[in-house]
């Protein structure tokens, strides 16, 4: 109960705290360039970093320290809220990555992303559904 009421103060920090998005790479020269993803375990998740010197050790992390850092500085809730169910698939948060322990998982499930872009409600309806009769 006590991790369940300290990652729900994590989370409430995150959704009150602007935080950076790296840009990656758009699929052509001449469009925009969308958020900085990673795939784990099979969901992607938007890449997000608590300040410049997490960017910074992230960028060292992936041999990329020379290279230019594009950023967007976005409110957590509002990754969380919109750019997740924009997505139109499972997407997730991962905050300062780079930073082992001290980075954070935000997963796309009821309680953390709107019910609409949650992988559990789709696991509680199949779960469901093989209690009908």
């Amino acid at each position: 109960m006590a991790r369940r009421r300290e990652f729900a103060a994590l989370l409430g920090d995150f959704r009150r705290t602007p935080v950076l998005v790296p840009l990656g790479d758009g699929p052509g020269p001449d469009e925009e360039r969308g958020l900085l993803t990673a795939d784990l375990g099979g969901i992607r998740f938007i890449l997000a970093f608590s300040d410049e010197q997490a960017l910074a050790r992230y960028a060292v992390a992936r041999g990329e320290a020379a290279r230019e850092w594009t950023y967007q500085t976005i409110l957590g809730a509002r990754l969380l809220d919109v750019a997740v169910p924009a997505a139109g698939v499972p997407w997730g948060v991962a905050l300062d990555c780079a930073d082992g322990e001290e980075g954070m998982v935000f997963p796309p499930v009821r309680g953390i992303v709107p019910d609409e872009a949650a992988l559990d409600i789709d696991a509680d309806r199949d779960a469901g559904a093989g209690h009908e009769r």
